[in-house]
């Protein structure tokens, strides 16, 4: 499909677009006249998505040459300019820590962090050459509150979230925006995509979490009660319109109940204290 391109509009890369947070933050985003690159990893998304009306690219955050040929591509049709950045992709791969090899634990750092940061840092040159931009990080509850057998995940939000932190402080006066997304539950298919990784990569029942993982496998695959408070994603991209738009961004967003609920625990209660509440939030979902 032909897709229209206005050069004057504000251009925007964002990335896990297959669905969920992703694919409604590049519809809404072209609603208000952006012109939205809009990625994905597997080839069958960027030709849907392309089929949808979006201007739409390969993006694979493990694989640094896909993130040069991105960002390549995307200056190129655009003259040099990108006004903004949404890091969106990623993926959970849930397990018990000590059930995480090394090369599990570093398949999640490639996606969520380590790819992240790189496509950041190849867009940054060309922000601070135009005089500013937006860069937003989506990162989750889980960046600040650990929650059993998602250690991995956890993992790599914390560790966005201080790298975020700092790339802010650096930024300062250059222009350049930088804001954090921390929502919680999200209506997506984060948990089909977590189920997936979960059967490719844990030992389930070779594990001493055996019992556990049953009720871990029945709560991803969807047997499981609903998460309270999950919200859909238009929550997300509201922020997002927020940290892009607004001439004060802000250098955090928090979205759905229990972000602002262990946002102010955490700052009230001792970290043996926090630890019983977390347990306590998901006690229902270890249990077969």
């Amino acid at each position: 499909m032909e897709h229209p391109r206005n050069s004057a509009a504000p251009s925007v890369l964002v990335t896990g677009c297959s669905s969920g947070i992703g694919h409604a933050a590049a519809h809404a985003l072209v609603r208000r006249g952006w012109r939205v690159f809009a990625t994905a990893r597997q080839r069958g998304d960027v030709a849907r998505l392309g089929d949808e009306g979006l201007e739409a690219l390969p993006l694979d955050l493990a694989c640094s040459e896909s993130i040069a040929a991105c960002v390549e591509e995307v200056l190129g049709r655009t003259g040099g300019r990108l006004e903004a950045l949404f890091n969106n992709g990623a993926y959970g791969q849930p397990g018990a820590v000590e059930d995480l090899s090394r090369a599990v634990l570093r398949a999640q750092l490639e996606t969520n962090l380590l790819g992240t940061h790189e496509l950041t840092t190849r867009v940054i040159p060309a922000m601070r050459e135009q005089g500013g931009g937006r860069i937003v990080q989506n990162s989750s509850v889980l960046g600040f509150a650990a929650l059993p057998y998602r250690g991995a995940y956890v993992c790599s939000k914390y560790a966005l979230e201080g790298l975020t932190d700092t790339l802010r402080q650096e930024l300062y006066g250059t222009g350049i925006h930088v804001s954090l997304i921390e929502p919680g539950p999200i209506t997506s298919r984060f948990r089909e995509n977590a189920y997936r990784a979960f059967l490719d990569n844990i030992d389930a029942a070779g594990s001493y979490h055996a019992a556990t993982y049953r009720a871990v496998e029945a709560r991803l695959a969807g047997g499981g009660p609903p998460t309270p408070f999950t919200l859909g994603a238009d929550a997300v991209v509201d922020k997002l319109l927020h940290a892009l738009e607004s001439p004060r961004p802000r250098a955090r967003y928090r979205v759905t109940v229990p972000t602002h609920l262990f946002a102010v625990l955490k700052r009230l209660l001792s970290t043996r204290g926090m630890d019983r509440v977390l347990m306590g939030a998901t006690r229902g979902e270890r249990e077969t």
